[in-house]
């Protein structure tokens, strides 16, 4: 339970600055679907860290778990985006 309780707090912050965002300017339009799946995304993320790193022996193994989580959030959040990996796979 303790595990869940980190990945929760921080999803539910980081979706505050978005839903701020969308009260000040007109250039953040986003959806219900969009919060869903910003959430489901950081959730995922976030837990898989805090599993991997709970399991982690060494400084340097957490280090590169949490190297690894994040390119993963980062390569799916620009392909949802923008298609940013469909679009240089087709370049190629």
């Amino acid at each position: 339970m303790r595990l869940l309780l980190r990945p929760v707090s921080l999803t539910l912050l980081l979706l505050l600055v978005p839903l701020a965002a969308m009260q000040i300017t007109q250039e953040v339009n986003w959806s219900a679907g969009d919060f869903v799946l910003m959430g489901v995304l950081l959730f995922t993320s976030l837990s898989a860290y805090e599993l991997l790193a709970a399991r982690a022996r060494k400084p340097g193994h957490r280090v590169a778990a949490g190297l690894a989580d994040g390119a993963m959030f980062v390569v799916i959040w620009a392909e949802l985006a923008v298609g940013a990996v469909s679009k240089a796979l087709a370049s190629l």
